[in-house]
């Protein structure tokens, strides 16, 4: 395989990978009096695998039409990274530019009826764009804690008021749920209150519909979650279309997560059981919102992105296992079936390539080549710093502390981008650190669900030539000619650390 399509050479290391934002700081509509500023749609799929993408896999038989077009119509992000290997965490940095490690929540996730995780006070990208006059949106799933109205028995109060909901957070609009579908409450929220009770009780059901015990309301049925959110989606897309002023849509998907149930007009359509079908069917919801951005006659200026959390839950496992295909209830796929997460070793949680290499496509016909590939890492936490790129908005020091703009990639201009290393997080809190060709581990294992598991700060670290070794099979610590390189990496990441920025 060729490494390159994944890797830039560059090596940074110690204080010189603090290095300046990239992009073009100069306002870009300033050549056109009285032109627009272009709309933002940034779709995160909830644990969807990079070989869950046909046009990145072609050994997929699971059929990605939408998201194959989105490739040819714009630019494929080939090293694209989650701050995370898990949901949380790295919608956090999405919102805020920010590395979740620095926060209250140092592994795991929020619960469904966890408090607000993102001070109030903090900017978002929202909030930034706020500055810039746009419309802002958030539908789908939040994950990142509001705090639920309860009553004196530890109950919530379906009918009482939510306070810091993500209306707070500069969204205009919010529709969706507190967390992951497999979380309860199983009630929508629309901006700060519940769109009815939650006065009954799920029993709770395993893979693949893996639902936990909880509330739910008495119109809610998981199966349709998706639909209703994408339904949302486009008809924000069709009246903030109406509106002089241009709009922001941050649409967190709840799929593929689990609990794995697509739709039955797509149940059966891959032949790889309810996960393929569930791929399907994400495929066919993000095709929905850009179908609504095309029918607005909008799309030419409409900076359309989309993304995952994280990466796939679905296992790799061996020739003599039972998998998926033959039994829906084993959350795993044969190679010859699928590979979810690719090449890649690992599945999300894990701090391997498999827990957070993800895809990454951006279509906006006014400014991004069709067909136009890109090999520089990034990271979700960009987002905030590139959009402040495209409305001209500096960022202040006290926010968007991890992201670094990418709009000089977008616009072709790859010698003028400059980014300090991508820090990586496992579910457990072990860091890794990607500078260049080189990725250090900060622990023995997998610090998630692969074997071998292991704590953070556990010794043999791990040190991988991603240029060579893409799988990660060759662990080069204990080579005596990388332990100069270790030892800055080692200062670089205590340095991000200490400093509470790395841009």
């Amino acid at each position: 395989m060729n490494r390159r399509v994944f890797l830039r050479h560059a090596v940074l290391i110690g204080g010189s990978s603090l290095l300046a934002t990239g992009g073009c700081r100069a306002n870009i509509f300033a050549d056109k009096a009285n032109v627009k500023k272009p709309n933002i749609v940034f779709v995160l799929a909830d644990d969807m695998g990079y070989g869950d993408v046909q046009c990145l896999n072609n050994k997929s038989k699971i059929p990605t039409p939408n998201l194959d077009s989105l490739a040819k119509q714009g630019m494929t992000f080939t090293d694209a990274h989650s701050g995370s290997a898990v949901c949380t965490p790295t919608r956090y940095g999405v919102v805020t530019g920010r590395y979740c490690w620095r926060t209250r929540l140092k592994s795991g996730v929020l619960s469904g009826t966890s408090q607000h995780l993102i001070d109030t006070q903090r900017l978002t990208v929202a909030s930034l764009l706020k500055q810039a006059k746009y419309q802002t949106a958030c539908i789908g799933k939040w994950h990142l804690g509001m705090d639920l109205p309860m009553t004196d028995k530890k109950k919530i109060d379906y009918a009482g008021k939510i306070k810091n909901s993500p209306n707070v957070n500069g969204f205009d609009y919010f529709y969706g749920v507190t967390a992951s579908l497999d979380m309860p409450p199983y009630v929508f929220v629309e901006n700060d209150s519940f769109t009815e009770a939650g006065d009954q009780h799920f029993g709770g059901s395993g893979f693949p519909k893996y639902i936990r015990p909880g509330d739910i309301g008495k119109s809610f049925k998981h199966i349709d979650a998706l639909d209703q959110l994408v339904a949302k989606g486009a008809s924000f897309i069709k009246e903030a279309a109406k509106k002089a002023e241009p709009y922001f849509l941050y649409l967190p998907l709840t799929a593929p997560h689990k609990p794995t149930m697509p739709a039955e007009r797509f149940q059966g359509k891959s032949g790889l059981g309810p996960y393929g079908d569930f791929i399907i069917q994400t495929d066919w919801a993000v095709g929905q919102i850009i179908k609504a951005v095309d029918q607005s006659g909008q799309g030419d200026n409409t900076l359309f992105i989309f993304t995952s959390d994280n990466a796939s839950y679905m296992y790799k496992l061996n020739p003599d296992e039972k998998d998926h295909v033959e039994d829906e209830k084993v959350q795993g796929f044969k190679a010859g079936n699928h590979t979810a997460n690719y090449v890649f070793r690992g599945t999300n949680a894990d701090v391997w390539e498999g827990g957070h290499h993800v895809p990454y496509l951006v279509r906006w016909p006014d400014k991004v080549k069709a067909g136009a590939k890109c090999d520089r890492t990034i990271c979700l936490t960009d987002l905030m710093a590139t959009c402040g790129d495209v409305v001209d908005l500096e960022l202040p020091e006290n926010a968007g502390e991890d992201g670094f703009s990418i709009l000089s990639l977008l616009l072709g201009k790859e010698s003028e981008f400059k980014r300090a290393g991508v820090v990586n997080h496992s579910a457990n809190g072990t860091f890794a650190l990607r500078q260049g060709k080189w990725k250090l581990i900060f622990g023995m294992g997998s610090g998630g669900r692969g074997k071998p598991g292991s704590k953070p700060w556990s010794k043999p670290y791990q040190l991988y030539d991603l240029e060579k070794d893409i799988i990660e099979t060759n662990n080069l610590v204990d080579k005596p000619e990388h332990k100069e390189l270790i030892a800055e990496m080692e200062k670089t990441l205590q340095q991000y650390i200490d400093s509470g920025r790395s841009r």
